[in-house]
Order: C-alpha cells, then sequence, then structure tokens
C-alpha cells in the first residue's frame, strides 16, 4: 500500500521521465557509438572504445564540406524565412485587408503537405524556369517551407501582446520606429527567436525536399543517407553527437537567463 500510494502521487513525474528517457534513448545510443572502433564498415555492433573518430571528425572525405554547406544553408534559410514571415506575421494580426483570410489559410499549406508533395512541386517548378539546381534552388526551397513555421510563431506572440503598451510609448511622444523597437520588437522576440530556431533545425535536418532539389550538391543529411547504403563511419556519430551537446548548453544558458531576469523583475 505505501509504495502504491507512493506511486501515485509521482505518476505524472514518473510518466514525464520516462517519456524523456524514450526521446533521447537514440541521442544517447548516437553518443555511445561515436566511441566504437567497428570492425567493418558498418557501425551498428559494439566491438572496443576508441577516440579516434573524436580526434580527426573530418577524416572522411567529404563530410566535413557538406556538414559547411548544411549549416551555411540553414543559416542563411533562418534569415531569410524569420525576416519575411515576422513581416508576414505582423501584416496578417495588424492591418485587414482582401483576401486576408485566405492568405491566413494557405499560409498553413507547407506544414500540412507532405513533404514530397512539396519537393516533386518545386522540382516542377524549378525545371520548368530553367533553374540549375544546387544551393540556390535548396535555399528558396528551406526558406519557403520554413516560412509558415515563423509565421504561426511570431503571430502567436503578436497575438498576444497588450496594445496599451504601445499606446502608451505613442502618448510618451515615441515615434513609430522607437516604438516598434524599444516596445513592440523587445515584446516579440520570443517568438521570433523560437520561429527562427525551429526554421534552423528544419532547415539543417531537412532531406526530403532537399534530395529533390540539390542537383549534384551534398548536404549533410544527404551525405550520412549516402554513408548507410555503403558503410557508416564513426565520424558521423561524432558530428550527431556535437550537434546534440550544442544544443543541450544553448537551452541550459537559455534556462539559465531567463531565470536570472525573471528574478531581477520578482
Amino acid at each position: 500500500m505505501p509504495l502504491l500510494t507512493w506511486l501515485r502521487r509521482r505518476l505524472v513525474v514518473i510518466a514525464g521521465l520516462l517519456t524523456l528517457a524514450y526521446l533521447l534513448l537514440p541521442n544517447i545510443v548516437v553518443t555511445v557509438f561515436s566511441f566504437n572502433a567497428p570492425k567493418g564498415r558498418f557501425n551498428y555492433e559494439w566491438q572496443r572504445f576508441s577516440t579516434d573518430a573524436w580526434k580527426d571528425p573530418c577524416g572522411v572525405a567529404g563530410l566535413c564540406g557538406s556538414l559547411s554547406l548544411s549549416l551555411q544553408i540553414a543559416v542563411w534559410a533562418t534569415a531569410g524565412a524569420t525576416l519575411l514571415g515576422t513581416m508576414i506575421a505582423f501584416a496578417l494580426v495588424r492591418y485587414r485587408f482582401r483576401a486576408r483570410g485566405a492568405v491566413n489559410s494557405l499560409i498553413f499549406l507547407p506544414m500540412a503537405m507532405p513533404e514530397v508533395v512539396m519537393a516533386a512541386s518545386l522540382l516542377t517548378l524549378f525545371l520548368n524556369l530553367g533553374a540549375r539546381l544546387g544551393f540556390w534552388t535548396i535555399l528558396i526551397a528551406h526558406i519557403m517551407f520554413c516560412l509558415s513555421f515563423v509565421v504561426t510563431a511570431v503571430k502567436a506572440r503578436v497575438m498576444s501582446m497588450d496594445p496599451r503598451l504601445e499606446e502608451a510609448a505613442r502618448d510618451l511622444y515615441a515615434g513609430p520606429a522607437q516604438t516598434f523597437l524599444r516596445v513592440t520588437l523587445p515584446i516579440a522576440a520570443p517568438g521570433i527567436a523560437a520561429g527562427a530556431l525551429l526554421s534552423f533545425a528544419l532547415s539543417f535536418d531537412d532531406f526530403i525536399i532537399t534530395n529533390f532539389n540539390a542537383g549534384s550538391t551534398v548536404t549533410f543529411p544527404m551525405f550520412v543517407w549516402g554513408s548507410a547504403q555503403r558503410g557508416t563511419p564513426v565520424q558521423i556519430n561524432v558530428i550527431g553527437t556535437a550537434m546534440f551537446l550544442v544544443a543541450v548548453v544553448f537551452v541550459l544558458v537559455s534556462m539559465v537567463i531567463g531565470n536570472r531576469r525573471s528574478k531581477h523583475k520578482a
């Protein structure tokens, strides 16, 4: 009975921890196998502990080149999608114009549409325009499908803003630019940041749309897929582990900064 009572009181916590463990299990496996020294080409069975792959993460030809390309595309796609998505979100929330309802509905299509359909459609468009498949076609495609996620994140934030704060700034003789930079933008910043981070993750991780519109260009996800056909180098696990650790550090730093700000406000 005491055990059942203890479980009932902590059921939500236990369920949350089990769910978190389930979500993190693939990352743990990737991290463990980044220290493996496989005998063959495939890094699927544990052999012995080794740090050789960590000492030379670019030891596989083309790996770091594809990683650099994916990071470049992700950064530029994030910048483009965040800028356009923020402007679209403000326009949809703050202004009334014809076809506003239709635009609101159409903006969600890239999120609801299967990636393979969008990929084939974009490929058809680029071929009809005579565009050369490569870096620029990938970038345009990534901006297009990231745009909806930015609009959704920023729009939710803008809709929750209190318009009286901006009215107060104008009452204190702040101009439109000052009001936007000192009041509107700081309040909307969390939504913009969320959309930007989501765009970066989606762009860096995308394979289907990129594969259709890349031509001979090879991004990191495409390199991983191609390597899996011939053998999986341990360096792929090293890069994956490093990206995961960077994301964890970023989240922890954001939490610390947020807690400090909350304490200062209190």
